[in-house]
């Protein structure tokens, strides 16, 4: 069975992931900091015959994205697809006119940081295999202007240019990057912004395998 692994999964967005997946025959990997949450989560999905397993890791400690990783290729074999969204919402979000390099390292070694131990844990077992997705998601203000959250901006746009590199130099060896930046209050009411109907553009992603990126906006009605 091909395997999807979540880092940073949650009960809304990365759930749906994982069960959009798990319905087209994806065995589910999920990490998060909170080995009790991932196991809720896995055991939903495993009550709806989607076989899924938790495994713990903090993003701002990059060794244990790695052997977290590492722990999923051990036990459940190599990993086909990896989805990136962790968020941390206790990490300070400034003003652009109030950022300093204080309040902006730990948002760029969260994110940017931690994105790149995680694809750079999967990809040359991808590369050598000629075949893999990653999929990277931030909010949208990695394109978007939000100045109330200048710094967390820099590092999710940061982490932009990189995965649109990324994926430009890995295309021809088989494997698809993409990224996602989402313009929603997901489950916020809109049925447009709901976990379910977004996880389905990812899927739409990993099968088509042509877009390097995507900006998904929810729509009233």
């Amino acid at each position: 069975m091909p395997l999807i692994t979540i880092i940073g999964a949650g009960p809304g967005l990365g759930l749906e992931i994982a069960r959009a997946f798990g319905k087209k025959g994806f065995d589910v990997a999920l990490v998060a900091r909170s080995q009790a949450k991932v196991d809720a989560l896995a055991s939903a999905l495993v009550a709806e015959g989607i076989q899924a397993r938790g495994f713990t890791a903090d993003v701002s400690e990059p060794d244990t994205i790695r052997g977290a990783l590492r722990s999923i290729r051990e036990s459940l074999g190599p990993i086909d697809v990896l989805e990136y969204s962790p968020a941390d919402r206790a990490l300070e979000s400034v003003d652009a006119v109030d950022v300093t390099m204080d309040n902006l390292q730990p948002q760029i070694d969260f994110y940017l940081g931690g994105a790149i131990a995680a694809v750079g844990a999967v990809l040359p077992d991808m590369i050598a295999a000629g075949t893999g997705t990653v999929l990277v998601t931030t909010g949208g203000g990695a394109l978007a202007r939000t100045p109330v959250r200048g710094n967390v901006n820099i590092a999710a746009a940061g982490l932009r240019n990189w995965i649109l590199n990324l994926g430009a130099a890995v295309a021809e060896k088989g494997v698809y990057v993409g990224f996602v930046a989402i313009t929603a209050l997901i489950g916020g009411g809109r049925p447009d912004a709901e976990p379910a109907v977004i996880a389905q553009a990812y899927v739409k992603l990993h099968d088509e395998r042509r877009d390097a990126e995507l900006h998904y906006v929810a729509h009233d009605g």
